[in-house]
């Protein structure tokens, strides 16, 4: 794969979006481009950089902005019902408590704009350099400027849809003037945002390759362009699905570059993932440069991992993120209760189409098993659940840490206070006292034995791949009232995760708790494909206006001192505030009007 060069990065790296924040900083174009570009390898390293920085927020506090505020992964509290070491400053966002003095946005908002900085200076860079004194041709620069001008409307994109209308616009590298909101009034900012990325995209599509998994190239550009399509009634509250369908056809059609489904879901996520033929563009990664070994599967994992896994990483585990549990607390599975003992949220009742995540899987799905790898680097499996042992469940019996410090750890899909510590256990309970074997664990991308000689930190970090378009087009279809065509697309999908004879029967079977093919079906469907990406609130709960009113786990049913939990919350947080440093440092920013006291 790519390596990642970072040649002039610490010069880079320096390079903050001061029209937002810092009024302090030396304008990067005060210093002469010859200085850094010496031949057309220096460019690309260049812009090696600003992909490796936004891979690497990404990664982390977008990450936590879009699952962990949604329905499918919370951030539990552990150590015998005491807050965990980060005072719990990300709790705010599984409970939908946050506001304008959040640390976790504030540091959102502060990651956000380094990567449209440094897009900002290296486009003023090159339109202002001579191409052929460092042997580059004009066509080749015209090229460099286009991709980094997608990559910037990408970072803007990410940025957007968690902040809509109130966000600055800027383009140029001028310190002169300090920008502020592009409109005073919330929706016609959204508007202006949502036409300049539309805008910056169609002119930059032409001028970009096809194919290049690890660059800016026109299957990419066109999917940035599905997304704004897909999700226009939220941002700019008009429908166009039309619109978004017949283009998410011609990416399928192979318009923008040849892409298929990959028939096996291991090849998408493993270490050679950047030959994968579904994946249109991913972050590169390798152990030695640049990569997110750190927090990749890492949040969801115990001190044990290493023991279970028969490896050696370099990265600590977290042991704070567990999925959305599938049962409430009137049973207790650590004790051996059977799974019908309790009452599953997708059941009577409850009656919920979200959370529930590993019931909602089919039982036949092999992803739906506990995760074991070899030594010839096959694997199968995304989930850790029940009695954790050495050596993928072959070995040992293996010991949890803190409130179950010594004793089995097994993991249980429920999450409450079940030796009363803290606070005596409730029949549902908020990820605030989930205890340390709480939930059940995720791995996304595949970590191997030490004998597979195979580091996980190798394998790319998938931004865009070709399942999201038939979503995309499935549910277009499904809106437009074709439920056999949406079927049928997501099926195109599905059907790797079954077996030739699990197929004929699990092609037209729905997920527990659902009846028909309807919109629930759709939004459930992409929570199971795309689960743990980073997308859950950003491309499906707000499109389906359920991230606010809809219910799942313990909105309506926990108690929480001091706090409310309602089943529906205030419209309000569909979008996150300003935090109130950027508004005290700039006084053109304009706070979103429902966070306004």
């Amino acid at each position: 794969m790519k390596k990642i060069k970072l040649l002039c990065v610490l010069i880079l790296t320096s390079i903050t979006f001061t029209g937002c924040f810092d009024l302090e900083e030396v304008p990067y174009n005060q210093l002469s481009p010859s200085k850094f570009y010496s031949n057309e390898s220096s460019v690309k390293s260049v812009i090696s950089s600003i992909y490796a920085q936004e891979m690497t927020d990404l990664a982390e506090f977008y990450w936590y902005i879009q699952e962990l505020s949604a329905d499918q992964i919370a951030w539990r509290t552990w150590n015998g019902g005491a807050w965990g070491w980060d005072e719990a400053y990300k709790f705010v966002l599984s409970s939908h408590t946050w506001d304008s003095r959040s640390t976790v946005i504030q540091v959102t908002w502060e990651k956000g704009w380094a990567s449209i900085g440094l897009c900002n200076n290296v486009i003023y860079d090159l339109e202002n350099l001579d191409a052929k004194s460092i042997g580059m041709t004009d066509e080749a620069k015209k090229a460099y400027i286009a991709e980094i001008r997608t990559f910037r409307a990408y970072c803007y994109y990410c940025i957007y849809e968690v902040w809509g209308g109130v966000l600055p616009l800027n383009t140029g590298v001028s310190t002169a003037e300090i920008p502020g909101s592009v409109s005073e009034n919330f929706d016609e900012g959204c508007k202006i945002i949502y036409d300049f990325i539309i805008k910056e995209l169609d002119e930059t599509v032409a001028l970009l390759p096809k194919n290049s998994v690890n660059r800016m190239n026109q299957a990419t550009n066109r999917m940035m362009k599905m997304r704004m399509l897909l999700n226009s009634e939220v941002f700019i509250k008009t429908a166009k699905y039309t619109e978004c369908a017949a283009l998410a056809q011609e990416i399928i059609d192979g318009k923008y570059g040849s892409y298929q489904i990959s028939p096996k879901y291991q090849d998408i996520f493993g270490p050679n993932n950047h030959t994968c033929t579904e994946n249109i563009f991913a972050f590169a990664s390798d152990a030695a440069h640049r990569n997110t070994g750190w927090i990749r599967n890492m949040t969801f994992l115990p001190s044990v991992v290493k023991t279970y896994l028969d490896y050696t990483t370099p990265n600590g585990a977290w042991n704070c993120c567990c999925l959305a549990p599938s049962f409430d607390n009137s049973a207790d599975f650590y004790k051996g209760a059977a799974d019908e003992d309790a009452k599953c949220f997708l059941d009577a009742p409850y009656g919920d189409k979200l959370g529930a995540v590993y019931q909602r899987f089919n039982p036949k799905d092999i992803r739906r098993q506990n995760y074991f790898a070899d030594a010839s680097g096959n694997y199968v499996g995304q989930f850790l659940k029940g009695t954790m042992k050495a050596n993928f469940g072959t070995g040992a019996v293996l010991l949890g840490d803190a409130d179950r410090n010594k004793q089995p750890l097994i993991y249980v899909d429920q999450v409450g206070t079940f030796q009363n510590k803290g606070r005596n256990l409730e029949t549902v309970m908020s990820p605030r006292w989930g205890e340390t074997n709480s939930g059940i664990r995720f791995i996304k991308y595949p970590m191997f034995p030490t004998a597979a000689a195979i580091d996980f930190r190798e394998a790319d970090n998938v931004e865009f791949r070709l399942s999201e378009v038939y979503y995309t087009l499935a549910e277009c279809k499904l809106r437009a009232g074709d439920v056999a065509g949406a079927k049928t697309l997501v099926n195109k999908v599905r059907e790797r995760y079954f077996s030739a004879a699990d197929w004929v029967t699990a092609k037209d079977q729905l997920s527990r708790g659902f009846t028909v093919f309807d919109k629930d079906w759709m939004l459930s469907e992409w929570g199971l494909e795309f689960l743990e990406e980073g997308r859950r609130r950003r491309t499906d709960l707000r499109r389906f206006d359920k991230f606010t009113q809809g219910q799942w786990w313990f909105f309506g049913r926990a108690t929480e001192p001091g706090i409310a939990l309602p089943a529906k919350r205030d419209r309000k947080y569909e979008w996150f505030p300003l935090p109130d440093k950027a508004l005290s440092v700039n006084p053109g920013l304009k706070q979103n009007p429902n966070y306004v006291n």
